[in-house]
């Protein structure tokens, strides 16, 4: 059964900086995709970014240039650096994989099938 696991979250400063990490276990083949989202109160699942088993990395306008998706040679994990952080990043993020097909252009939640419980991440002015 295949298991993702998201850590890192925390509350910090507007302009402070967080690392999220994200471990996918419990499939012996590859994933193909990762994805982060971010989910504030009222609002809908929002994608963050995401990063393909060949390195290509897509990033939503709202945070390019603050965030900085990776994998940093380790296999069965992704890296969310977020630096610059606003109020507005304040969320649950969620941390979601999927296997044997490359990342889509576009982030679609319905995309990936596997999903973790999510990690808060609290940006105060």
């Amino acid at each position: 059964q295949v298991q993702v696991a998201e850590s890192g979250g925390g509350s910090v400063r507007s302009g402070g900086s967080l690392t999220l990490s994200c471990e996918v276990s419990g499939y012996t083949a590859r994933w193909s995709c990762m994805g982060w989202f971010r989910q504030a109160p009222g609002n809908e699942r929002e994608g963050v970014a995401m990063i393909g088993s060949d390195g290509r990395v897509r990033y939503a306008d709202s945070v390019k240039g603050r965030f900085t998706i990776s994998q940093n040679n380790a296999p069965n994990k992704s890296y969310l650096q977020m630096d610059i952080l606003e109020p507005e990043d304040t969320a649950m993020y969620y941390c979601a994989a999927r296997f044997f097909t490359a990342c889509n252009t576009r982030f679609v939640p319905s995309d990936f099938p596997h999903w973790g419980q999510g990690t808060q991440v609290t940006v105060s002015s």
